[in-house]
């Protein structure tokens, strides 16, 4: 059953069989016949003849996993008016990993994420893609990743697939350097991505340094110049993870700032 056959789904999680491995993912489908509608449903130009195409968000998690907090950004951008689908990172090594934040934790998902390669990540996130699609009962529906630390690095890579119209990278670290599994650096892809990229950063974060930023602000500007589909976003005093409640280095009025940066996009 779709969501556009007019039934509900509640939150859950959902095995996709679409791709080379099963992916088991976390599932916010957007309510429907509700009192009123969702934020977003409002934002919309009805003018555009873009208005009416279905929208979905792919989460990508931390090297933690599909944990509670990711699950809540999926759950709260479904109920802003816009389905999400968090989406393992470590299906082939870890399919169900959901940690808590802490040194061993960070520890067991970094040996995870040694072991993932881009094509992996490429070849499951178009999977997913299509379950959304399908889902949605829109072959065109318009497909936005967000990714946090490793699921940002993961998100810019995704940034390059054309059936990607919008990407948020909070924090992905690494881009600079190398891709996962080895090869040229993510930042190379950047040509290649025809949607919006927007790169979020603490300016206090240690795993992207000042040479990093520059490069990716370079990165961006040689590709679009004007500045109009990529762009990259710093918060002062911020630090990695900072949009995560459950993190140490939460900040708040960062976290509140990227959240209304994300829901502004998702609206328009």
């Amino acid at each position: 059953m779709t969501v556009s056959e007019g039934v509900p789904l509640p939150s859950g999680w959902r095995c996709i069989n679409d791709g080379p491995v099963p992916l088991r993912c976390w599932w916010s489908p957007v309510e429907t016949g509700l009192a009123s509608a969702p934020p977003l449903t409002h934002l919309r130009n009805e003018n555009d003849p873009l208005a009416s195409r279905k929208r979905a968000v792919l989460v990508l998690p931390e090297v933690f996993g599909i944990n509670a907090w990711v699950r809540s950004v999926a759950d709260r951008i479904a109920a802003a008016g816009v389905p999400a689908l968090a989406m393992p990172l470590f299906a082939r090594t870890a399919p169900e990993l959901d940690l808590s934040y802490g040194e061993l934790q960070l520890a067991e998902g970094r040996r995870h994420k040694s072991a993932t390669t881009a094509a992996e990540l490429l070849a499951d996130a178009t999977a997913a893609i299509r379950w959304l699609r399908r889902e949605l009962n829109d072959p065109q529906a318009e497909i936005t990743v967000v990714g946090f630390c490793f699921g940002g690095h993961a998100s810019l890579l995704l940034a390059s697939l054309p059936e990607v119209a919008r990407t948020f990278n909070f924090y992905g670290a690494g881009v600079v350097q190398g891709r996962p599994g080895g090869g040229a650096p993510t930042l190379d892809v950047v040509p290649q991505i025809t949607g919006e990229l927007t790169c979020l950063f603490g300016l206090a974060d240690p795993l992207i340094p000042p040479h990093d930023r520059t490069a990716i602000e370079t990165a961006l500007h040689a590709a679009d110049p004007c500045g109009q589909r990529l762009r990259c976003v710093g918060f002062a005093d911020a630090d990695h993870g900072f949009m995560c409640e459950a993190r140490a280095a939460h900040q708040p009025q960062a976290a509140a700032q990227g959240w209304r940066l994300l829901l502004d996009a998702l609206g328009r």
